[in-house]
């Protein structure tokens, strides 16, 4: 349990699995807007969309299939799952209270010719499965768009229901 604590998530089993990852918890991005990085509704919480930040800021930005290749960009919708959950560890305190990711919603900043979306946000799904295991595994949308937020390649938001 030394580890986990060690990674900033604290104690028990999901916090165990993320140390065994190497995943250590990102600063959780404070609200650029007039919303909240994760609200509770009964036994679910929902995150806002979350940007790919790596201390504080965006290491890369552009448009997935022009700027940005397919494989960066599923790095990055990693690490956006990644600022999603650490917004739910914010609000809930406790991450083995997660009984199940339920929705995971991923936005690409999209060339007009590209298609793989899917295949960008299952950076978003596999890690959430890793950390997870059969509980982190959730219906899912894959949405090209225009343009994100701050130039983003890719978005993130999750819903979790917890005990």
């Amino acid at each position: 349990m030394a580890a986990a604590q060690a990674s900033g998530w604290g104690e028990g089993a999901v916090a165990s699995r993320l140390a065994e990852l190497g995943i250590e918890r990102p600063d959780v991005a404070s609200a650029v807007g007039s919303y909240l990085p994760a609200l509770q509704d009964g036994d679910l919480v929902m995150t806002s969309g979350q940007l790919p930040f790596v201390s504080g800021s965006l290491e890369t930005t552009g448009k997935v299939g022009a700027e940005v290749d397919p494989g960066t960009a599923n790095a990055l919708a990693r690490t956006a799952a990644i600022n999603a959950v650490a917004a739910v560890h914010a609000l809930v305190g406790d991450l083995d209270r997660v009984e199940r990711v339920v929705k995971v919603t991923g936005f690409v900043s999209s060339a007009p010719d590209f298609t793989a979306q899917p295949a960008v946000v299952n950076g978003a799904s596999d890690v959430l499965a890793e950390i997870f295991g059969e509980a982190g595994r959730h219906a899912r949308s894959a949405v090209g768009v225009a343009v994100l937020p701050l130039d983003a390649p890719v978005e993130v938001e999750i819903t979790v229901r917890v005990r």
